[in-house]
């Protein structure tokens, strides 16, 4: 076709990068680790302080995963501190093994479920990150995008106060050693 000028393709609208996710993550995977040997060893020194680590919860099916999802969103402090605890949450079978997210359109928790490499993602902490995205409206705008000082500020007060300060203190310690950005 001659004398047809090609024209260029729209750009689609590209999101801010998400500097602080890898961080986030490697900090959490470091806790995690420890409350994976909590049996073995209950108390930790970290940073100078000898920590007794509080169990942590872990799910075995997807039913488990809903009820306590519903538990923490009817806690009157969370209902109290975050108004988005009114929304209730939903949550799915995820395919594949390598992450859970948080749908903001739909108020949906995804986590992986089946096979030996999902264990990891039926985890109280885990949970307690997604519902973070839900509190600051992560995915919306409402407060920041992804995984930034607000996201981190409010994981710490949810873990600190649903799993125990020590938690948010290992998490604060963790993400400080990855270079995280804490609100």
């Amino acid at each position: 076709m001659t004398g047809m000028t090609p024209q260029p393709r729209a750009a689609r609208p590209r999101r801010p990068p998400d500097a602080g996710r890898s961080a986030v993550y490697a900090g959490e995977d470091q806790v995690a680790r420890l409350l994976d040997r909590s049996v073995e060893f209950p108390v930790v020194e970290v940073a100078g302080s000898k920590i007794a680590l509080p169990p942590e919860r872990h799910f075995g099916d997807l039913a488990g995963v809903q009820r306590y999802v519903d538990r923490v969103l009817a806690l009157g402090w969370v209902a109290r501190r975050w108004p988005e605890a009114a929304v209730p949450v939903t949550v799915r079978e995820r395919r594949g093994v390598t992450r859970a997210h948080y749908e903001a359109g739909t108020h949906t928790i995804a986590v992986p479920v089946r096979g030996v490499e999902t264990r990891w993602a039926l985890r109280e902490l885990v949970l307690l990150h997604e519902l973070a995205h839900h509190f600051t409206g992560s995915g919306t705008g409402a407060i920041d995008a992804g995984h930034g000082p607000a996201f981190t500020a409010l994981l710490l007060e949810l873990a600190g106060g649903v799993m125990g300060e020590e938690v948010a203190f290992l998490l604060r310690v963790a993400w400080m050693d990855q270079g995280v950005v804490i609100g």
